[in-house]
């Protein structure tokens, strides 16, 4: 590919990685909006634009290629902070109680725990943060046990107990496979063909 060529495509992947990160990021006003509206209905409705849009961000940044280390920070940080938000205001205005708030936040601590102790330990600095399968499904069940503290409240008990077994489990792969990653040989954690335009290393995929 000649110079004229690359450098358009250059510009136009950074433009699509900028509002890619920025999809990632509606999610912060998403998580004011649901501390300024009261409307239960509302708040339901910000819960399903949430989940939307995290899942249209990882599916665009898998299928295209737009798959970066920043994205990949961007993308959990957003997810939490909407999360972490909407469980706080709900336990707020009475309609969770704190045990099972510190139940559905298990797994958010336990991660939270994790990368500030890979920062600080040297030996664990070159580990792989990577989301996991039990991770994506602890926050899809986060999500509707949000639907059903608005909108279905029976199902919230059922729900928060499922959650807190899968958190444990979550917690446990996450340390696991971050102690595996940190044992692999840097000259062997990217093949020959993982390479982009000029030998550029391709990063990591986001959440």
């Amino acid at each position: 590919m000649t110079a004229e060529h690359y450098l358009p495509e250059k510009m136009r992947r950074q433009a699509s990685l900028v509002l890619l990160n920025i999809l990632s990021l509606s999610r912060l006003p998403m998580a004011v909006a649901f501390i300024v509206e009261s409307d239960v209905r509302v708040r339901a409705a910000l819960v399903m634009l949430a989940a939307f849009s995290d899942f249209l961000d990882g599916w665009i940044a898998r299928h295209k290629g737009l798959a970066t280390r920043l994205g990949a920070l961007i993308d959990p940080v957003a997810d939490r902070a909407f999360m972490v938000t909407a469980i706080v205001v709900c336990y707020l205005d009475g309609l969770i109680a704190l045990p099972e708030v510190l139940l559905l936040m298990v797994r958010d601590i336990g991660t939270a725990v994790g990368f500030i102790v890979t920062r600080l330990v040297p030996k664990l600095r070159q580990a792989e943060l990577k989301a996991r399968m039990l991770g994506k499904v602890v926050t899809t069940l986060q999500l509707v046990t949000l639907l059903c503290v608005l909108l279905f409240p029976p199902a919230v008990r059922p729900l928060v107990a499922l959650i807190a077994v899968l958190s444990l489990a979550s917690v446990v792969d996450y340390t696991l496979a971050v102690l595996r990653s940190r044992k692999v040989p840097r000259s062997a954690e990217r093949r020959p063909d993982e390479h982009g335009p000029r030998g550029t290393p391709v990063p990591t995929a986001r959440e």
